[in-house]
């Protein structure tokens, strides 16, 4: 059965920074780009970061250096650190797991929270 776990979130200062993760289960998580997305409430999801089964990693404009995507391909483990985070970084956020010519897989989600 393949899943896609996201953990992490939750309720954090402004400019206070926060991790979240997604594991991968049921698939070969090494071969797969792996996306963070985020939603806000009653908007269609919007692309944050993506890192390639090599590593490499590029960003939406807004992250303005502010978000690090990363993974461990041996954990089956993919991380969104994101510093200096703002009110308006408040939203859904959501992994993704995709290949060319392949299958594409979500999580359920975990809600982050930017508010004093």
């Amino acid at each position: 059965q393949v899943q896609l776990v996201e953990s992490g979130g939750g309720l954090v200062e402004p400019g206070k920074s926060l991790t979240i993760s997604c594991v991968g289960s049921g698939f070969t998580f090494s071969q797969y780009v792996i996306d963070w997305y985020r939603q806000f409430p009653g908007k269609g999801r919007e692309f944050v970061a993506s890192v390639n089964p090599f590593g490499n990693a590029n960003y939406a404009e807004f992250v303005e250096g502010r978000f690090t995507i990363s993974r461990d391909n041996a954990r089956n483990l993919a991380y969104l650190q994101m510093n200096n985070l703002k009110p308006e970084d408040t939203a859904e956020y959501y992994c993704t797991a995709w290949k060319e010519l392949g299958d594409d897989y979500w999580g359920q989600g975990t809600q982050v929270t930017v508010s004093s």
